[in-house]
């Protein structure tokens, strides 16, 4: 079992950044393919990023790459999505979510724990 809490989101200017952290609990974090998901308004839960257990693979959507860094710190229990170079397309509550015994996952529906998400809003 693995419980998740985001936080960081908030309101920013275009081209500015943001810092979104998930706090985990339980004894599978450490071995668990983490993921970054987002949902803008009326449209479809998407992809952002993920990260491998070990943190050695890391994967992104195109509209991340380049922008959006993920990392995690299994010391600690939590995985961080570091956002620069905002966009207003970038607006939507984003979710942290947690496949233990994967490798590396970027299909949602793979992933086993979702946090409640946080809402991140990018003005123009």
């Amino acid at each position: 079992q693995v419980h998740l809490v985001e936080s960081g989101g908030g309101l920013v200017q275009a081209g500015g950044s943001l810092r979104l952290s998930c706090a985990a609990s339980g004894r599978t974090f450490s071995d668990s393919a983490l993921g970054w998901f987002r949902q803008a308004r009326g449209k479809e839960r998407e992809f952002v990023a993920a990260i491998s257990w070990t943190g050695g693979k890391t994967a992104y959507a195109d509209s991340a790459k380049g922008r959006f860094t993920i990392s995690r710190d299994n010391s600690k229990n939590t995985l961080y999505l570091q956002m620069n170079s905002l966009k207003p397309e970038d607006t939507a509550v984003y979710y942290c979510a947690a496949a233990p015994h994967a490798s590396i996952v970027v299909v949602s529906s793979w992933y086993d724990y979702w946090g409640q998400g946080t809402q991140v809003t990018v003005s123009s």
